[in-house]
């Protein structure tokens, strides 16, 4: 009986290997690398920083005794922090949290995690506790001139800040109740009230020259 099989013809060796099939349903050109657009230079420049390197710098560089610009005391970042401390129960209060503090901010917040747990208060390793956010540069800045010129005007029974609260090292922090001053938060749709800590850091050598700095920037600080 004849064998009804016939060969395949062999391909040769050097012929070009067939690219591999797209899965279904992915769009073409998907596994393709991702070429980033480079970012297009802003001519937008804060008004507290154009304060600073015009008039506040050479008023500190008398005021503290210094030859020239360069040792001069300036802000280097601001860290905003909130704790949630019902996050232990809704992660959904966290991330609304988290929300808000981006709005104010201008940058998206990061969700800060517990790193160990403690049983007295039904806290597990790796549980959404608060949020924070750290800005620096245009941002920082920008922070700042709405934290003195309209968050701080709009807090209750507001007497000025401690000058007391320096760490000793030239980074000032405040503690602020209700996240509801700033303008970004809508009163009516706010679901609840948070707490807000703003830490301002420094290149200040001692505390001295970070007040010195910071009044320079209207902070307004109680006498």
């Amino acid at each position: 009986m004849a064998d009804t099989q016939t060969e395949q013809p062999k391909k040769p060796k050097d012929a070009p290997k067939q690219a591999p099939k797209e899965a279904k349903g992915q769009p073409k050109g998907e596994g393709a690398p991702k070429v980033k657009k480079p970012r297009t230079p802003s001519d937008y420049k804060a008004r507290l920083r154009t304060q600073f390197e015009e008039t506040i710098r050479g008023a500190l560089t008398k005021q503290l005794n210094y030859t020239n610009a360069m040792p001069v005391p300036r802000i280097t970042k601001v860290v905003l922090n909130m704790g949630i401390g019902e996050g232990v129960a809704d992660r959904k209060k966290v991330e609304s949290a988290a929300a808000d503090l981006s709005l104010i901010a201008g940058q998206k917040a990061v969700i800060t995690k517990s790193r160990k747990s403690i049983a007295t208060y039904k806290l597990r390793d790796g549980q959404a506790i608060g949020c924070m956010v750290t800005l620096r540069k245009t941002r920082m800045y920008d922070f700042i001139d709405r934290l003195v010129t309209i968050a701080l005007p709009r807090i209750r029974d507001f007497r000025g800040l401690n000058p007391k609260s320096f760490d000793g090292r030239g980074n000032f922090s405040l503690g602020i109740k209700e996240h509801i001053v700033f303008p970004e938060i809508d009163f009516d749709k706010a679901a609840d009230v948070w707490g807000l800590d703003v830490t301002v850091c420094t290149s200040a050598r001692n505390d001295t020259e970070a007040r010195a700095l910071l009044a320079a920037f209207n902070f307004p600080f109680r006498q």
